[in-house]
């Protein structure tokens, strides 16, 4: 397959090559750190000390002179904080196409000491590729956890009970640091400091070297990293109410061989949570009703700690390894009361159950990296290795009673659950620069995953234990995905586009001791990649295509169900299929001087598509994911950024979409078409004395398919943030979930009933922050494992 991928690209380069002209190019980073510099000046002057070119440093610190004319040449380099540099270059009839290689700039101590920079760059910052969210510049992302800073990111939602979706769309790959991570399962990310989290891109189309997994795109967590030398590092304390306490202290060292990182984190969390249900059903043509009022304390400790290194061989080799440990416990306790009522809508009876749960976490990963640079800038090599383990025990404990006609206690109830996993994964990328404008890449994957997960639900009679409702089962599952991707770019004057094909083989083994789910998958697809773009003076339009799979996860598989509910329950699908989307994508990107303006339209279709089904059995509703034959969904976003003066940023953004869903399950048509809308209007406002506000309004627009509506959903936000000490502390003081706005109301129907829910996981929430930073200039304090190629 590499073969036949690497002979498709080789054959597609001389349709686009061009005639040899002039050309200059290299890269800038810091001669201390090996960081790149983006926005670096560079100019070059002719012997009459006459400028004939000048532009900046990309993202990358990469600079490309093109149509220079022959002859000898002395090319400048300046940034703000270091010493300027210069060299020599002469351009010849024989000699056309140089490269300068890698270039190092040297801080000079003297001007940083002595230059005040009292612009900021903005929080966010729209490109054409992906949008990044800068998190040390945003008030409100500042306390919390991950989810707290994902609710903040454009095109971005996170649900009551933390789903996330990307232009109203779960389907969504989460990545860390380019990578898939343990931490993005079932709500771990909430485990993951805000802190800790440098910035998130968000990536709609991305291209071949990016896993093909989440038909609605890839959300990439960067953590920070540490780029001062010496010993550096920060605190910071949390306290808030309800109660949120948390510790995340880190220490680093770095010296020009190596930099030594570390990572912690205290956590105690208290939540609030409140579910109300009214419910209609009828049984043998009489109509029954019921409500049901859930109360929710859950508690969570967590502890992380976070030891590695980067080791520098020498100028273009590096190594890391790097080991993380993430263990949590649960102490929830959930009072639910039952009302029931009869055709006349009289009080029936009524019965309250009481829920004890405690679970224990423990997540491991260990990652290992090579990284090879070159003199020729862009080149690189890079090797990856990554093990996580984990294991958790969670142990529920119901006891039910009727306390209306008159006191009847039930049998107690008792579940346990018991799993495990290990995961490896290898991976090596390739990127060789053909010349100054093109590139291609290679690069090969394999991932081997095993997860056990053991259920069992007890009755208790008198004092023995004996099994409930046969719940007693062992459920093992493995999957192992091998991958590779090849793909070229190359640019033509203001035309630059990327061609790029990836192959997934992915084989799946489900099996259980009662011989009930067994199964083995296989499947195998291509995922070509289109990126065109063309590049105006100040705007820039581009047309993706790329095609992408959704595969189910962990919790949608498992059968297994939490009894705590008497009314309803979620159990997984074993059967499940991945489903497999197209997507199109027009975006256009303008820039002028205070204002951005970053409209798309995009289009999707998806086949095989997962969503939830509900259904009715025993007086019991059940929710199960289900496929269906597809979705089609086009829309039309629109992101803007406004800076009319220096102290006051606005950031609106808005995503229209409708969508088309066609297929059936237990001969029940759901069959649905519908639009919906979301928004968010943040405001962050530069105050004197070094304090920042920010205010953040989130819209979600009903949504409905054909069995559930669920609501409009808003939610409104505050912060407010003062710098202290010289910069080295600030305060924060934040309320999220202002007015408890954060409830999902909806509303299913079936043929024998009918249910509104309102659920409110979590109600508003104040904090109070102070961090204290030492040998930082800013909140980059915290040092990642190298970032290799996954950045």
């Amino acid at each position: 397959m590499k073969t036949l991928i690497t002979s498709i690209l080789i054959l597609l380069i001389p349709m686009f090559s061009i005639a040899q002209q002039t050309v200059v190019s290299g890269k800038i980073q810091d001669n201390t750190t090996q960081e790149a510099i983006s926005y670096v000046t560079v100019s070059i002057q002719d012997k009459n000390l006459k400028t004939i070119a000048a532009g900046v440093t990309d993202d990358k610190g990469i600079f490309t002179f093109e149509g220079l004319p022959i002859g000898r040449m002395t090319i400048f380099f300046s940034f703000i904080g270091y010493q300027n540099y210069s060299q020599r270059l002469e351009i010849t009839s024989e000699k056309k196409q140089i490269e300068l290689g890698i270039i190092n700039l040297k801080t000079d101590a003297v001007q940083l000491n002595a230059v005040e920079v009292n612009g900021q760059k903005s929080n966010i910052s729209l490109k054409l590729d992906k949008k990044v969210f800068e998190v040390g510049k945003d008030v409100l992302s500042q306390n919390g956890s991950a989810h707290d800073v994902l609710n903040g990111v454009p095109s971005v939602t996170v649900s009551p009970t933390g789903e996330i979706s990307l232009r109203g769309n779960s389907s969504v790959l989460v990545l860390i640091n380019g990578r898939q991570s343990g931490l993005t399962q079932s709500n771990a990310l909430d485990q993951i400091a805000a802190d800790q989290i440098d910035r998130i891109e968000v990536i709609t189309n991305p291209s071949s070297r990016y896993d093909a997994s989440g038909s609605a795109g890839i959300i990439n967590i960067i953590l920070k990293k540490n780029k001062k030398s010496g010993f550096s590092g920060q605190v910071r304390l949390v306290a808030g109410s309800p109660n949120d306490s948390r510790l995340n202290p880190s220490i680093n060292f770095k010296s020009d061989k190596i930099n030594i990182f570390s990572n912690f984190g205290i956590r105690s969390s208290d939540y609030v949570g409140l579910y109300t249900t009214n419910q209609s059903t009828t049984s043998n043509g009489m109509p029954n009703y019921m409500t049901h009022v859930q109360n929710e304390d859950r508690h969570d400790d967590g502890k992380l700690i976070y030891l590695g290194a980067d080791y520098y061989i020498d100028e273009h080799r590096t190594i890391t390894a790097a080991f993380l440990k993430n263990a949590t416990k649960d102490d929830d306790k959930t009072h639910l009361l039952y009302n029931y009522g009869n055709a006349e809508n009289t009080k029936d009876s009524v019965l309250t159950r009481e829920g004890k749960s405690l679970e224990k976490r423990d997540y491991n990963q260990f990652e290992f990296n090579y990284t090879q640079t070159f003199k020729k800038p862009s080149k690189k090599w890079t090797i990856d290795v990554q093990y996580d383990w984990w294991n958790s025990d969670k142990n529920w404990d119901l006891s039910t009673q009727r306390i209306y006609p008159e006191m009847f206690a039930y049998p107690g109830i008792r579940t346990k659950s018991i799993g495990s996993s290990k995961d490896l994964l290898l991976q090596s990328d390739f990127i060789q620069p053909i010349d100054s404008v093109s590139v291609f890449e290679i690069g090969v994957k394999s991932e081997i995953r095993k997860v056990s997960s053991r259920f069992l639900a007890e009755e208790q009679e008198e004092n023995i234990w004996t099994i409930y409702q046969n719940i007693d089962n062992d459920l093992n599952y493995t999957e192992t995905i091998s991958s590779a991707y090849a793909q070229y770019s190359n640019k033509f004057k203001r035309f630059n586009y990327m061609l790029g094909l990836r192959t997934e083989f992915t084989k799946i083994a489900i099996s259980d001791i009662k011989n009930t789910y067994n199964d083995d998958k296989k499947y195998n697809r291509l995922f070509p990649a289109v990126n065109l773009s063309y590049k105006f003076e100040t705007s820039t339009l581009q047309l993706n295509y790329s095609k992408r799979i959704n595969r189910p996860s962990l919790y949608a598989l498992y059968p297994f169900n939490e009894l705590t509910d008497l009314n309803a329950q979620y159990i997984g699908n074993p059967d499940l299929n991945p489903s497999y989307s197209d997507v199109f994508e027009l975006g256009f990107l303008k820039t002028w001087k205070k204002f951005t303006l970053n409209p798309s339209v995009y289009y999707q279709w998806e086949s095989g598509y997962i969503q939830d089904f509900t259904y009715r059995e025993n007086d019991i509703f059940f929710t199960t994911p289900i496929n269906i034959q597809h979705e089609i969904r086009s829309g039309l976003e629109l992101s803007t950024l406004y800076n009319p003066v220096k102290w006051l940023q606005v950031n609106l953004e808005m995503n229209f979409y409708h969508f088309t869903q066609k297929g059936s399950y237990q001969e029940e048509n759901l069959d649905y078409e519908g639009k919906t809308f979301t928004g968010r209007l943040n405001t962050q406002v530069k105050l004197p004395s070094k304090f920042s506000l920010q205010g953040r309004y989130n819209f979600r627009g009903a949504q409905q398919n054909a069995q559930t509506r669920n609501d409009v959903l808003q939610s409104l936000d505050f912060g407010l943030s003062k710098t202290l000490l010289k910069d080295k502390a600030a305060i924060v003081l934040d309320v999220t979930n202002v007015f408890d706005l954060r409830q999902n109301k909806s509303t299913t129907t079936g043929t024998d009933y009918y249910i509104t829910e309102n659920n409110m996981p979590n109600a508003a929430r104040y904090r109070l922050s102070f961090v204290y930073r030492f040998n930082l200039t800013d909140a980059k304090g915290i040092r990642q494992a190298n970032s290799a190629n996954r950045n």
